[in-house]
């Protein structure tokens, strides 16, 4: 599974969660895109970066608010793949 970076992340300048990331799976970091995203495919689950999100953008996939889950289509799309 994966975890998700939802709208509270947009124009956060706040990169503690990248920093925390065992797999370096969150990009945008150095990139001029208007939030961080999560590569579904690098991310092992391990929860750290929730904990480090200033702005608590951050949800496990099957968790993401319904307000939110139009986020997991843009982290999936942003790296070329079909989201779930």
């Amino acid at each position: 599974m994966t975890h998700i970076i939802t709208e509270p992340c947009i124009g956060v300048k706040d990169t503690a969660c990248v920093d925390v990331c065992p797999v370096d799976c969150i990009y945008g970091k150095d990139e001029t895109w208007e939030m961080l995203y999560i590569h579904p495919e690098e991310c092992i689950d391990c929860g750290l970066c929730v904990d480090a999100c200033p702005v608590q953008a951050i949800f496990p996939l099957e968790e993401t608010p319904e307000e939110w889950e139009s986020y997991i289509a843009k982290n999936y799309t942003q790296f070329d793949l079909t989201p779930p």
